[in-house]
């Protein structure tokens, strides 16, 4: 006879961001609809058409990390380092070795270790230096946030990176709930990280034209683009009964997962690929679309993507559509690419948890192609049983959660 699937809750999380360096000042800013775009001050951004974003401007590693752990990590692997161990202290998680054996680590990035590449090429192709940092590689390589967590913590059990762009947290935390709900893991520390604030980089995307000149206006008629982020958010996923048996309540419950290829074009969104991930994570869970009452949307502020996501919400949800809230708290914490969607994991769940919807920021006025009932202004007490939390990525690799409330 075979296992029935675990219900799976969250216990613990943590968020190291622009708006806030800890999971309550996080989730004060993005209630509050307090954008953390600013004016960039770690790059030189005279060249580029946009000079903001959702930077941790006054980080110093050495706060934090000794000489050896700054000498083997990255940015984007310290943050990740942070926003963990924020969330396992969150959890209270005792670190018995019977459990470490059955935890996993499933980390996000879409870019890895970007400051370590690039600071390599400077020594190389601009102060001719023959010779880089001998623990260039490692502190390159996307899976090092999960290596750095599972060893900082003594965890043995499965441990893994998926980088799937601006989806890869969103499928992080999936496949990690998915581990715990089969069986596969007991525990799970689930999330994304990302440091793309480097010259290069701010170049490339500036070839894109995606990036707004000013600020990230989700759903607004005048929105001109993305406003880039960085920082990380994790979560700890354990089985609910496991979780009641040591006292702890836990934040929501994660219910379906879902997660589709467009197989289109590489960056233009496709209505249909996004609305068989959302139909996907609903089936997942066994919920009807009416069970829905709220949407933490992809929302980056580009003309494409928002039109295209109301598109695809219609397509799901029917007439519910009308009564079905939705924001995007990109205008608050920006495009944290690999990031975003643990980002936004933690402030659908704080929602639900709450009570209270966060609002759209920097919404002059709602675009009429975008017709939908987007909160802006000040945040929405609602008591929603269901939420789902989205994200779409380049390549048109998409990823939806479900979270239900915790009654």
């Amino acid at each position: 006879m075979s296992t029935p699937p675990r219900r799976v809750v969250v216990t613990g999380l943590g968020v190291f961001a622009a708006p806030g360096l800890d999971v309550p000042a996080f989730w004060q800013a993005v209630r509050g609809g307090e954008s953390a775009i600013r004016p960039l001050r770690s790059v030189d951004t005279a060249a580029l058409r946009f000079h903001t974003g959702a930077e941790i401007a006054e980080y110093d590693p050495q706060a934090y990390f000794d000489r050896r752990q700054r000498d083997t990590t990255d940015r984007f692997s310290q943050f990740a380092l942070l926003a963990a161990a924020e969330a396992l202290a969150d959890a209270g998680l005792d670190a018995s070795p019977e459990r470490s054996a059955r935890t996993a680590v499933v980390t996000g990035t879409a870019a890895g270790g970007l400051l370590a590449q690039e600071e390599g090429y400077e020594r190389i192709y601009r102060q001719g230096v023959p010779r880089v940092h001998p623990l260039t590689v490692p502190r390159i390589m996307s899976s090092a946030g999960a290596s750095h967590i599972a060893m900082a913590h003594g965890f043995r059990g499965p441990a893994l990176t998926v980088s799937t762009a601006c989806a890869s947290a969103t499928h992080a935390i999936g496949h990690a709930f998915w581990m715990v709900r089969s069986g596969l893991a007991d525990v799970a520390v689930a999330g994304g990280s990302e440091a793309p604030f480097t010259p290069g980089n701010l170049i490339a995307w500036d070839a894109l034209r995606v990036v707004a000149p000013d600020t990230c206006r989700p759903f607004s008629v005048d929105r001109k683009g993305l406003s880039l982020g960085e920082g990380a958010a994790m979560l700890v996923l354990e089985p609910l009964e496991a979780a009641r048996a040591r006292g702890a309540t836990g934040f929501a419950e994660v219910v379906g997962f879902g997660m589709t290829a467009d197989a289109g074009h590489l960056t233009a969104p496709d209505a249909g690929g996004a609305a068989r991930a959302m139909q996907a994570a609903l089936d997942d869970a066994g919920l009807a679309p009416e069970a829905v009452g709220y949407v933490n949307a992809h929302g980056t502020g580009t003309a494409a993507n928002d039109a295209m996501e109301a598109q695809a919400l219609r397509h799901v949800f029917g007439t519910h559509a009308d009564r079905l809230a939705v924001s995007s708290t990109k205008g608050v914490h920006g495009h944290a690419l690999g990031a975003a969607g643990a980002l936004e994991a933690v402030a659908t769940v704080l929602a639900l948890r709450d009570a209270v919807l966060p609002p759209t920021a920097n919404v002059t006025a709602l675009d009429p192609a975008c017709d939908l009932d987007v909160i802006t202004g000040a945040p929405r007490p609602a008591e929603v049983d269901v939420a789902l939390s989205n994200s779409f990525a380049f390549g048109g690799l998409n990823a939806v959660l479900a979270f239900r409330r915790i009654g």
